[in-house]
């Protein structure tokens, strides 16, 4: 995965669990807020991403055999980066989509992950951190 997709990662997941995050620590409010305005395009960015991730990962299963830790951290990464994406990104991606029955279709999909995003968030930053490590020390 690597030093900028860890990065990438845990900066989506603090945006993802943007709430939890400021309920445990309240002085965090202000960092998230600098990053809040861009929150739109790093979602749609990462949900693009995030399918070509999960695309490789499934395509180049046979590295399962190998390396199987790295090869289920690729999957998750992928994942994890094209739903909470997806969560964060609604809003940009539905700008490019004419189609009604699409967005109506993004909607109810929306609707089912809500819920989700705070975990997903957690979950990203520590596959962030997992994959800053990893790239550090193993690498």
């Amino acid at each position: 995965m690597g030093l900028i997709s860890g990065i990438w990662l845990a900066v989506l997941g603090v945006l993802g669990a943007a709430s939890l995050i400021v309920a445990k620590k309240p002085d965090a409010k202000e960092l998230i807020a600098k990053l809040s305005p861009y929150q739109g395009w790093i979602g749609a960015v990462s949900a693009l991403y995030g399918v070509y991730y999960t695309l490789m990962a499934v395509l180049n299963i046979g590295m399962m055999g190998h390396w199987p830790i790295w090869w289920i951290t690729w999957l998750a990464t992928g994942l994890v980066m094209t739903l909470l994406g997806f969560l964060l990104g609604i809003g940009v991606m539905k700008t490019f989509v004419k189609d009604p029955a699409a967005n109506a279709k993004a909607d109810q999909m929306l609707a089912k992950l809500a819920p989700y995003q705070g975990t997903l968030g957690l979950i990203s930053i520590g596959l962030g951190i997992w994959s800053v490590l990893s790239g550090i020390f193993f690498h």
